[in-house]
């Protein structure tokens, strides 16, 4: 077995093309396509199916992918154990993630991981515009949604609620709605993306109930919601970890209570590979032992390679 064809059949599965394998693999797209034809032709056997524009598997490919995937893991795997205590891990992580949770949250957790790792680099953006990590060259994709990318890995980290809340000033205008259907007879903020649902949703203990609002802002931005829902321009729905200072400093006020919203998942999603470079692991684990130190935070989809002591 040809160990170097076979790494580059499973990039061109996993990267969706040849042009993507032979960028991640570091050689040219005629290379990689003439070893997979040679490992074809070994094989006797067609892996792939080629036309212009896409690349699928055939039966038999699908089922040597499948085997020889957990091989290159377990090769990968020994070779990490076998020199972790002398490996340098190093490396540049290109990361996105929400504007909001870039500014609350990872500024201090990105400076305490480069400060354990002074090999490793980081260039961040902070965007709610939608990535597609392969083409873009992303390393790590932070969402407060889930991905049906296939060609990604997708942890789940923790489930985030939001709730709906209003300044005391406008409720002492307005009123305070004690039930969804109060919601219609309200102003509204209205927090709407690519990636965020504009409606409201809420349980009554028996079913879900959907209340469109009808805004006068609408923003696709949670902290020009939040601030302006501070502002006292109406009622708005935020992540609650997003609104808990406000909250906490009564500046806004949490609304109908006694019905939850529905919970949205932060995600952290990475190429998708036949196995994983170390820089990826110390820094999933890294993320994951950031976010267990909030006893709030119950985690999601815990790697096997995440230890939390």
């Amino acid at each position: 077995m040809d160990l170097n064809r076979v790494q580059m059949f499973a990039q061109v599965v996993e990267q969706g093309s040849f042009t993507g394998a032979a960028k991640a693999l570091g050689l040219t797209k005629a290379t990689v396509s003439r070893k997979i034809a040679e490992l074809e032709a070994d094989a006797g056997v067609q892996l792939l199916f080629r036309t212009t524009r896409s690349l699928k598997l055939t039966e038999a490919g699908s089922a040597y992918y499948n085997r020889v995937h957990h091989i290159l893991i377990d090769l990968k795997n020994a070779e990490d154990q076998l020199s972790a205590s002398q490996q340098l891990i190093k490396g540049k992580l290109k990361i996105v993630c929400p504007i909001e949770m870039g500014q609350l949250f990872f500024g201090r957790i990105f400076a305490r991981f480069l400060k354990k790792y002074p090999d490793i680099s980081i260039e961040a953006e902070l965007s709610n515009r939608k990535v597609d990590v392969i083409e873009e060259g992303v390393d790590v994709l932070f969402q407060i949604t889930s991905s049906s990318d296939t060609r990604l890995q997708t942890y789940s980290l923790l489930n985030t609620s939001k709730t709906l809340m209003a300044s005391p000033e406008y409720l002492a205008q307005y009123g305070t709605p004690q039930t969804p259907q109060d919601l219609n007879n309200h102003k509204a903020v209205k927090l709407e993306s690519a990636h965020i649902d504009g409606s409201w949703t809420l349980f009554d203990g028996k079913e879900w109930i959907t209340v469109e609002p009808e805004a006068q802002l609408t923003v696709n931005n949670v902290t020009l919601a939040r601030e302006a829902a501070i502002e006292g321009l109406g009622i708005t729905s935020v992540p609650t970890l997003i609104a808990q200072q406000a909250i906490d400093k009564h500046l806004l006020i949490p609304l109908l209570e006694d019905f939850p919203m529905a919970q949205t998942k932060i995600t952290m999603s990475i190429p998708q590979r036949a196995y994983l470079p170390r820089k990826y692991r110390v820094f999933i684990e890294f993320i994951y032992r950031a976010m267990s130190e909030n006893p709030d935070n119950h985690l999601l989809d815990i790697p096997d390679f995440v230890s939390l002591k």
